[in-house]
C-alpha cells in the first residue's frame, strides 16, 4: 500500500517523504524516543568519518545508479536468483567485504569484520522480484525517474546497501560488531522467506540484531511482523458426465461449501480485535460443462500479526473443509467418496520488535535526527522471520521515491536518494558500534 508523497523541509536540504514496504498497514503509535539514543545518534554523526561516509555516498551517487540499473537487468524471478546473486556477490567483494560467498539456496552473504566480533549484525535486502521468467525487465528512463520491473522493490535496496558498504570502506569506518551484508532469496510471494529462513535456521550464524532495507523514504519504521498462512485445498472425486454419473461426488460443490462456512465464521472473529484478514483469492478445476469435475482447487490467504489471531482463522479453515467433506459424501448417490488435501504453501511468522527495544528506539532517533517524521509500521518482510525468533529486527526504507511495486510499470525517482544511504548508516553503526580502539573516531588504524 502506497502513501501519497507529501513535500517536507528540511533545515540543510528537501527530500520526500512516500511509501512504506510492500503490504505495510498503517498503525498511529507514539514516534517519542529516549533522550540517552538521541544523543548517541547525535555523537555518532558528529564523528569525522560518518561525515566523511555521508559525503561520499553522494560522490557515489552516480555508481550507485549504475549498480542499480546492471542489478534491475537481471532478471531474478521467484526461485531463479541466481545469475543475479552470482553478479551482487561480485559487487560485494570488489566493494571491500573481507569475504563473501553465496550459500545453498543462494543468499548472498558479503562479511565486514568487526574489531571485537562479539556481536552480529545483518543488514539486509532481497534479491527475488514478483516477475515470472521472460519479463522485460530493461529499464526505461523518462526525465528523471526510472521504470522497470522490480527497480525499486527491492532492486534498490541492494544497490543502497552495497553503497553502505563501499561508503564504510572509503571512509576507514570500523565497527565493533560483525557486519553481514545479505542479498537475500525468496521474499516474495510463494518464496515464503525461504532465504531468511535459511538464514537463520538453526546451526547457523548467530544474529544479534537485523536490518531489513525494504521499500523507499526514509521515514518508515517497521517493527511489527504482518504474519500469514496460505493453503492449496484439493477435492478429488471420480470425475463423470454430467448426466450418465449423476450422484457421484462434485468437488465444485465442496469447495463452494468450503467458502461459505470459512467466510462466514472468519467474518465473526475478524471484526474486532487485531487486524486479521483473509481471500479466497484463487479457484480453479472442471473440464467442461456437461461433465462432473474430478478436481476443484483453491488457494487461500490470512493474515495478521497477531500470532494467535492467525491460529485461530487457520482453524475456522480446517473445520470448514472437512464440514464440506463430509457433508458432500452423504449426499452421495453412487462411486467413492471425495477425498481433500490441505497444502501449508506458505508460513510467514508474526510478531514484533518492542517500540522501547533499542534497535527501535535507535531507528526513531535516527529518523528524527534527519528531521524526518519517525512512522512505525506494520508489514510482511523479512523481517519477520527474525522478530519471531526473538532477534531484535526492523525493517527500514532506502531512500528516494517510487511506486508501482509488483507491477510492470514500477518506477523509482533518486529525489535525494543519499538519505537513505545515511539513514541505514547511522541505524547500523548504532547496533554494531565504532570501534573504541582509535579514541572513537572510528576510523580503522
Amino acid at each position: 500500500m502506497n502513501r501519497i508523497p507529501t513535500l517536507l523541509a528540511l533545515a540543510l536540504v528537501p527530500f520526500f517523504f512516500t511509501t512504506q514496504p510492500l503490504q505495510a498497514q498503517q498503525t498511529p503509535q507514539s514516534s517519542a524516543v529516549d533522550k540517552r539514543y538521541a544523543d548517541e545518534v547525535k555523537a555518532l554523526a558528529d564523528q569525522p568519518a560518518v561525515k566523511k561516509a555521508f559525503q561520499i555516498f553522494m560522490d557515489l551517487e552516480p555508481q550507485t545508479k549504475q549498480n542499480h540499473l546492471t542489478l534491475t537487468e537481471i532478471p531474478s524471478p521467484p526461485f531463479k536468483e541466481a545469475v543475479r546473486a552470482k553478479k551482487y556477490a561480485a559487487m560485494m567483494k570488489e566493494a571491500g567485504a573481507d569475504s563473501v560467498w553465496i550459500d545453498e539456496v543462494n543468499n548472498v552473504i558479503a562479511k565486514r569484520k568487526g574489531r571485537s566480533g562479539k556481536k552480529t549484525v545483518v543488514v539486509e535486502s532481497h534479491l527475488d522480484t514478483v516477475f515470472p521468467e521472460g519479463t522485460d525487465v530493461n529499464v526505461k528512463q523518462k526525465g528523471d525517474t526510472l521504470y522497470a520491473p522490480g527497480i525499486g522493490d527491492d532492486t534498490r535496496g541492494l544497490a543502497a546497501i552495497l553503497a553502505v558498504l563501499k561508503g564504510m570502506e572509503k571512509a576507514s569506518i570500523e565497527t565493533d560488531a560483525d557486519v553481514l551484508f545479505v542479498g537475500a532469496v525468496g521474499e516474495e510471494g510463494l518464496g515464503d522467506l525461504r532465504g531468511v529462513k535459511h538464514l537463520l535456521r538453526k546451526g547457523g550464524p548467530k544474529v544479534d540484531s537485523y536490518i531489513a532495507v525494504d521499500g523507499d523514504g526514509i521515514s518508515s519504521i517497521v517493527h511489527r511482523g504482518l504474519g500469514s498462512h496460505r493453503y492449496r485445498v484439493t477435492f478429488k472425486g471420480p470425475g463423470g458426465h454430467s448426466y450418465g454419473s449423476f450422484g457421484i461426488v462434485n468437488p465444485h460443490s465442496a469447495a463452494g461449501k468450503t467458502v461459505y462456512y470459512f467466510t462466514t465464521e472468519a467474518d465473526k472473529v475478524t471484526r474486532q480485535g487485531v487486524k486479521t484478514t483473509y481471500s479466497v483469492s484463487v479457484i480453479g478445476g472442471g473440464t467442461s460443462v456437461n461433465a462432473i469435475p474430478y478436481e476443484s482447487w483453491m488457494e487461500i490467504d490470512m493474515r495478521s500479526e497477531s500470532p494467535d489471531k492467525l491460529n485461530e482463522v487457520d482453524q475456522l479453515l480446517q473445520a470448514a473443509v472437512q464440514r464440506a467433506l463430509k457433508e458432500e459424501n452423504g449426499l452421495k448417490r453412487q462411486g467413492p467418496d471425495l477425498t481433500v488435501d490441505v497444502k501449508k504453501i506458505g508460513d510467514r511468522p508474526s510478531g514484533k520488535t518492542d517500540i522501547t527495544a533499542p534497535i527501535v528506539q535507535r531507528a526513531i532517533a535516527v529518523t528524527k535526527y534527519m528531521n524526518a517524521e519517525p512512522q512505525l509500521d506494520v508489514a510482511s518482510t523479512n523481517a519477520n522471520t527474525p522478530i519471531a525468533l526473538g532477534i531484535p529486527a526492523i525493517t527500514i526504507g532506502s531512500g528516494g521515491i517510487g511506486g508501482g511495486e509488483h507491477a510492470l510499470n514500477e518506477w523509482w525517482l533518486n529525489d535525494k536518494g543519499y538519505l537513505g544511504m545515511q539513514r541505514i548508516l547511522l541505524v547500523l553503526l548504532t547496533e554494531a558500534g565504532l570501534d573504541k580502539g582509535t579514541g572513537g573516531s572510528g576510523v580503522k588504524r
